[in-house]
């Protein structure tokens, strides 16, 4: 395996038998599972029965993922609230963050997915699970991240598309694909619960071991199989079970996920407000579960364009398309920033004021003020190509697309345990970090008891002072934030269980905004808003933020997303 990791298989998507199915089968933009040919004879028997066969198949997979790897960060952020598009964006760009698709869209290309998918099928069709080498399968590693592969893959069409064909068997002819597309079409819910019950036997499979490939981990290269059965069951409203994927998955005794406080930025003097301390990153080896990964050079292969559309390169003479939207800007100044200080008399809680900075991006949350920055890059000439102003988003790699990061999977297991009842739970993880300690200490006995099972973690690899809440990475230290707390109803009421009704709906909200400040340009958003707002039956939890993130409410944007079948991408 060379360091361009995936040019080497380039031959395969065209020529080996893996590849040649959707070299030929699935590349069409007019159509979405058109064929160029039918000439193309596969024999029947044709068995994926050696290690080379696996090894460079399920790189031709990953191949056709880098196609659809920028997309699944431009269309969950382009749509949504905390980016605008630029006078410099592209058509395309444009008409996508209006939710136009009147005219053909290079974004709207559907048949990229079913590359993947089809890819995916015909090696699960093909792959001589029953091999065995001193008593292993020894393909059992390869199949799990295939099918890992094929059901992330729905689940971005499906977010995306709203319906699609669910389709497990690979397409070999231009027959079966016009059939397909002529047949019926399956909803996120329904696929959710397909692949949930396809993957729940593979859980605990491990992952191919390749080594190093590009000098990265390949073991970064596949989709964790716990953490996306939790997405799964969250977005089909199993909440329980959501809740065990992601604590099996998070919890794990011998590989855990932790969140630590050694990635975070901060106020330490209560006096002085002029640069924060420490540093937000989210391309630390422990904050990224997986990649897709991509190469560096377009000579090589499939490039990230991420850079060039939302940061100044000399490729784009400075020019961005995307940026922080008023949307961020707004949310981000509107958080409580708390210090916990500490003299040699005594411990005392000071908040940080909230105008008089220097910087708008220094008041509230400073995870914005972490990764971007605008900078003036001097007069120009009035017939200059280049731009005056340069803009930097630092969350952006081209070296790699993010599929899954820690803090990200934390937030949706607090999401998955508050709507399954444990509204504490979920503000444990906010609020004070998940360990058990802190689990006895702020999680009344009650609840405790109920949702142990999820928050009792291992006491000897999450201990209380090597953990924080994910809203002090970018807000302080908010155990000590008496602002940021658990709501309660002004009034007591009449049960328990009445108070948690109350309260899930509100810590829900603070979740989803911690998402954004903690998620934001990675490609989530417009996916978390879209979830509650099903979820709840209530198309204003996305028209309404969508609809203000430049600043004034845009009616006709907010009327149009009231439908949520506007929610979609049409398909071809």
């Amino acid at each position: 395996m060379k360091k361009n990791i995936i040019k080497f298989v380039a031959f395969l998507v065209t020529a080996l038998p893996l590849g040649g199915v959707v070299g030929g089968l699935l590349t069409s933009c007019s159509d979405m599972l058109d064929t160029s040919s039918e000439l193309v004879e596969f024999e029947q028997d044709n068995t994926l029965n050696h290690p080379t066969d696996s090894v460079y198949s399920v790189m031709g997979i990953i191949n056709r993922m880098q196609i659809i790897a920028d997309r699944t960060v431009l269309l969950g952020e382009a749509r949504a609230d905390l980016m605008s598009v630029t006078d410099a964006a592209s058509t395309d760009l444009k008409r996508l963050a209006a939710f136009d698709f009147s005219v053909a869209n290079k974004y709207n290309q559907v048949s990229d997915y079913y590359a993947v998918i089809n890819n995916c099928n015909y090696f699960l069709a093909h792959v001589d699970t029953a091999m065995q080498r001193r008593g292993r399968h020894l393909f059992i590693n390869e199949y799990a991240a295939v099918k890992g592969f094929r059901a992330w893959t729905y689940l971005e069409l499906a977010k995306v598309y709203g319906e699609v064909p669910l389709v497990t068997e690979p397409l070999m002819t231009e027959r079966e694909a016009a059939a397909v597309m002529e047949g019926p079409k399956t909803g996120i819910k329904d696929i959710c619960e397909y692949f949930i019950k396809d993957l729940t036997p593979l859980a605990h499979i491990d992952m191919p071991v390749y080594g190093s490939v590009g000098d990265r981990p390949s073991a970064k290269f596949f989709i964790p199989t716990r953490a996306l059965l939790g997405d799964l069951c969250l977005w089909a409203g199993h909440y329980d079970e959501a809740a065990k994927w992601y604590a099996d998955y998070l919890n794990d005794k011998t590989d855990p996920v932790r969140i630590t406080a050694s990635n975070r930025v901060f106020w330490s003097n209560p006096s002085v407000y002029t640069t924060p301390n420490g540093s937000f990153s989210v391309s630390g080896e422990m904050e990224r579960l997986g990649i897709i990964p991509m190469e560096t050079r377009i000579f090589d292969g499939n490039i990230s364009d991420l850079d060039n559309i939302m940061s100044s390169t000399r490729e784009n003479n400075y020019y961005f398309q995307l940026q922080p939207s008023q949307g961020i800007r707004r949310l981000s100044a509107s958080q409580v920033h708390c210090i916990e200080y500490k003299t040699a008399i005594a411990t005392d809680t000071v908040y940080v004021p909230q105008t008089g900075m220097s910087d708008e991006l220094l008041v509230g949350d400073l995870r914005l003020n972490s990764v971007y920055r605008l900078t003036s890059r001097g007069s120009q000439d009035p017939y200059s190509e280049y731009s005056s102003v340069s803009q930097n988003i630092s969350k952006l790699t081209n070296g790699s697309i993010t599929t899954y990061r820690s803090p990200m999977v934390y937030l949706r297991f607090a999401e998955a345990l508050n709507r399954a009842g444990y509204p504490q739970s979920a503000m444990l993880i906010l609020k004070y970090g998940l360990c058990n300690e802190n689990a006895k200490a702020y999680v009344d006995s009650l609840e405790y008891e109920a949702a142990k099972q999820y928050i009792a973690f291992d006491e000897t690899q999450f201990h209380r002072d090597e953990t924080i809440g994910i809203h002090s990475r970018g807000s302080g230290d908010s155990q000590c934030n008496a602002y940021y707390v658990l709501p309660q109803p002004q009034t007591q009421l009449a049960t328990r269980q009445d108070t948690v009704a109350y309260q899930i709906p509100l810590v829900e909200d603070m979740i989803v905004t911690e998402m954004a400040l903690e998620g934001a340009f990675e490609g989530y958003r417009f996916y978390d808003l879209m979830r509650v707002a099903l979820r709840r039956g209530d198309p204003a939890y996305l028209a309404d933020p969508v609809s203000r993130r430049d600043g004034e409410v845009d009616d006709s944007m907010r009327s149009l997303l009231m439908n949520t079948a506007n929610w979609y991408l049409p398909l071809p």
